[in-house]
């Protein structure tokens, strides 16, 4: 479904649309400058902690901009106690962080972004409840207008979400809030 929203694959005519208009008509390349997606899969540059976060940003980041993105998805908590912090190199693919700090990076890349979708992929699941927490409420408060498109196995995870769309064997079984899913007592439950 995500690979079909960021057209890596298209889709037959009038299957999916966006603001009412079928997602074939946009190009490509403009459709995906107003998306982010943050996968479980995160894919850092050999390159410093500050350019992995500003990269794909279409303008330059000023330090204040990336210091908040860095205190909200908890990059702080870690960077700060690097020598060289925000120009930390982080190795190949990431290989000096740990999967969490990988992901708070990822997710720090997204919302600097600033996109009007948001798509995350199983994005927060190698960090721990507090920080998951901290970064839901986070992406919650700042959403106003977008669009959060949230994947996950665990329920902590997409237990505010206002929709919840459950899919069996790539197809869509079950939609609604979380209440009405449990106390409809189908495959979801």
């Amino acid at each position: 479904l995500v690979s079909l929203l960021l057209r890596f694959y298209d889709c037959p005519p009038e299957t999916i649309f966006l603001n009412g208009r079928d997602i074939r008509d946009y190009d490509i390349t403009s459709l995906r400058k107003r998306m982010a997606f943050v996968s479980q899969e995160v894919l850092l540059f050999n390159d410093t902690i500050r350019q992995n976060i500003v990269y794909g940003a279409s303008d330059e980041v000023p330090e204040t901009r990336l210091r908040y993105f860095g205190d909200k998805v908890r990059v702080d908590d870690f960077v700060g106690k690097l020598p060289h912090q925000y120009d930390t190199i982080v190795g190949e693919r990431g290989g000096r962080l740990s999967g969490g700090e990988r992901q708070r990076l990822s997710i720090a890349r997204a919302l600097i972004k600033d996109p009007e979708i948001l798509i995350m992929d199983e994005a927060t699941s190698a960090l721990d409840s507090a920080t998951e927490s901290r970064i839901h409420e986070f992406i919650l408060e700042t959403a106003g207008e977008k669009t959060v498109i949230v994947i996950a196995h665990r329920l902590s995870t997409i237990r505010q979400a206002d929709q919840i769309v459950y899919l069996e064997k790539g197809r869509v079984a079950e939609i609604g809030t979380l209440a009405e899913l449990l106390a409809k007592k189908g495959l979801f439950f």
